[in-house]
């Protein structure tokens, strides 16, 4: 659902909030929060738990989606807050942003053994990441957010978020060419 179409079902009078007018909103986006509360909170029971709890969140607030100029960012940034308050309640830094929902029936057992390497080899990677490092990778390169909408996410500048993902970038290329490049000169 693109950004006018989020306009005019938000633009309705708050009375004519309904459920249907109200899954229209989270149906486009809950997709990507789910994502994202996959990749932080690492096992799926969890992930489900956080989606619902943000969504209940938002509907709860539905007087005031209005409000919102971009609701996308602002859904995707209350579920990027709940999973990082769930993430210190546990004390649970073992962040994985790894898109393991991978599923290919032509692979041969051989590829995807290496495949199953390949990403936990990335997982490892990832995990030496810093948190900030990691959020940006995952909205940037695996969720393919732009810029702007990653700043009003992470509340970042712009400059600051390129310079992060280029960090995060140049750390998972370094790694990955000592894995696979050794006697590569």
């Amino acid at each position: 659902m693109n950004r006018l179409k989020y306009k005019k079902v938000i633009n309705q009078p708050t009375n004519l909030m309904n459920n249907h007018t109200f899954l229209r909103l989270i149906d486009p986006v809950k997709d990507k929060m789910f994502r994202l509360a996959l990749r932080l909170l690492i096992s799926k029971e969890a992930a489900e738990d956080a989606t619902q709890e943000v969504i209940l969140k938002i509907w709860n607030r539905k007087d005031k989606v209005k409000d919102y100029a971009n609701l996308e960012a602002f859904m995707i940034s209350v579920t990027k807050n709940y999973c990082l308050d769930q993430l210190k309640a546990r004390a649970n830094n073992n962040l994985r942003i790894i898109h393991t929902n991978y599923d290919s029936n032509e692979l041969s057992v051989h590829s995807q053994l290496e495949l199953t390497d390949e990403m936990k080899h990335i997982e490892r990677i990832l995990k030496m990441l810093p948190e900030q490092q990691k959020i940006i990778f995952q909205l940037r390169d695996v969720e393919e957010y732009d810029y702007c909408e990653i700043a009003e996410i992470t509340k970042m500048k712009e400059p600051a978020i390129r310079v992060t993902l280029s960090r995060a970038r140049k750390k998972i290329k370094e790694e990955l060419l000592k894995a696979h490049g050794y006697g590569i000169k």
